[in-house]
């Protein structure tokens, strides 16, 4: 049976998807529900999983029964097992957020349900996905779900979504010709594979460019900067009881899909054409981490200035897991998953928000400190968490990255993520001084909110400092993990 559970992880979104239009053609009300009940056997399956993996070592698991370079190949290891793990957390508490905030013409949608459970589906066979081809494939279901999820709200929500799929279309095109690159090199697109042919010819201009490709192709996933600009768009735009979800997992699961690749084919201290090429990615996440951070800084919608906090973080966890080293590469992971909590959390405040009191921009937060201490209290616990003050996860994920680069002897990298810490704090600082600035007789009566947005915020809340105070097993486990070859 516990073989059996990445499929498993798998088969339950994407089943429950697949049947949704039978299920719901009658009774479409039972949508919402379903899809609730379908993350929450996620959720279920996703601990057990992480049990298994950690008392039994990796999962491979070959479909059909194929094995390995013929077949289609998973690896369940401890990095794929807590994120989706964080994945379905992360989702299960954004869909009882979004039984709030959506609109009633989406609430009954057998489309928009579907979509949802897809998307996640999509996520989990991408995290497990084991050869090039099939981290293509789920890719890109991934992707198109997102295309679709962003621009169900219509209006110029279609626009920024016809965009993001141009640009993410581009990006998988680039990817494939990466692919193709490194299949007409090796004659393989199994990654275990591949880690045994590729140091031979590593150098050779068909694996460099197919690496660069790949790379180039992700990096749009993941918004790099400067590849990043159909982020804030598509974010500001979608819908607010999807936004949570689509900004906690898309960007982060392509990351760990490069950073599978990069640990399977680029060993520390390999040169193409005499450039390091881990020092060169570490240099694009310090440039990432800085603009991204500065572009938050200056914006005065919420949800613009929460999505370029967003692809600053991309940029911290890209030098994490290039530095070189197992304490970067874990403060890299680490800092991965608790971003997606807490970019889970930034976006269902900012919902939150538009749904109660139409506030959108910076100006638009007067007053609203004693009128909602439920969101009050949420976006205190996320500005710790993002700033990275103890006893939140967002320390311990910044200070193993800081521990890292000195490690390497990487000045610039710890002196980044200082900076990018504080302008982070510069923008929370632009909020607070907003949310607590109070007009004369304004009313400071607390306005009440739905359950479902106090579990929802509540629990997000809690997993962020538990996060932090289980912060020692967490990176304990991931080192061994990596010690033991498995990323």
């Amino acid at each position: 049976m516990s073989s059996q559970l990445p499929m498993l992880l798998f088969l339950v979104p994407f089943f429950a998807g697949v049947s949704m239009p039978i299920l719901a053609a009658r009774r479409p009300s039972i949508c919402q529900p379903l899809t609730i009940g379908a993350v929450a056997v996620m959720v279920v399956l996703a601990i057990v999983n992480l049990r298994v993996v950690l008392n039994g070592g990796p999962i491979e698991y070959a479909i059909g029964g194929w094995a390995a370079p013929l077949g289609i190949a998973w690896l369940d290891d401890t990095i794929a097992a807590t994120v989706v793990l964080t994945i379905s957390a992360v989702a299960l508490l954004s869909l009882i957020f979004g039984r709030v905030v959506v609109p009633a013409r989406l609430e009954r949608s057998i489309s928009y349900h579907t979509l949802i459970l897809l998307l996640i589906g999509g996520l989990v066979g991408l995290i497990f996905a084991a050869d090039l081809f099939n981290v293509f494939v789920f890719l890109e279901v991934a992707a198109l779900t997102g295309y679709a999820l962003v621009g169900a709200q219509g209006g110029k929500a279609s626009v920024f979504a016809f965009r993001y799929l141009l640009l993410g279309s581009f990006g998988a095109t680039l990817y494939l010709l990466g692919v193709a690159h490194l299949y007409a090199a090796t004659g393989t697109l199994n990654m275990a594979d591949l880690a045994t042919r590729l140091p031979q010819i590593v150098t050779s201009t068909a694996v460099a460019g197919g690496l660069i490709y790949i790379f180039l192709g992700l990096s749009i996933k993941m918004a790099l900067v400067p590849l990043h600009s159909w982020l804030p768009d598509a974010y500001e735009n979608a819908p607010e009881a999807v936004a949570p979800l689509l900004a906690s997992t898309v960007t982060k699961v392509a990351l760990v899909a490069w950073v599978r690749i990069e640990y399977s084919l680029i060993v520390p201290g390999l040169e193409v054409g005499h450039v390091p090429v881990l020092v060169l990615l570490e240099e694009l996440g310090v440039i990432a981490a800085l603009i991204g951070g500065a572009l938050a800084l200056i914006q005065t919608d919420l949800k613009r200035m929460f999505a370029y906090g967003g692809v600053s973080h991309i940029g911290l966890i890209l030098i994490g897991v290039s530095l070189g080293n197992p304490t970067g590469f874990v403060g890299g992971m680490f800092y991965l998953i608790n971003d997606a909590v807490m970019q889970a959390a930034l976006f269902m405040i900012a919902g939150a928000l538009v749904h109660y009191h139409g506030a959108r921009s910076l100006d638009d937060l007067r007053d609203l400190g004693p009128r909602s201490p439920w969101l009050t209290g949420a976006l205190i616990v996320v500005a710790v968490g993002m700033v990275g003050l103890p006893p939140t996860g967002g320390f311990f994920g910044k200070w193993n990255i800081i521990l890292g680069a000195l490690e390497a002897g990487h000045l610039v990298a710890a002196f980044t993520v200082v900076a990018s810490t504080l302008l982070t704090l510069g923008y929370f600082v632009r909020i607070f001084a907003c949310w607590f600035n109070r007009s004369a007789g304004a009313e400071a009566q607390p306005q009440p909110v739905a359950g479902s947005l106090r579990v929802s915020l509540g629990a997000i809340s809690v997993s962020m400092i538990a996060l932090g105070l289980m912060s020692d097993s967490i990176v304990r486990f991931l080192l061994e993990s990596l010690a033991g070859g498995g990323v």
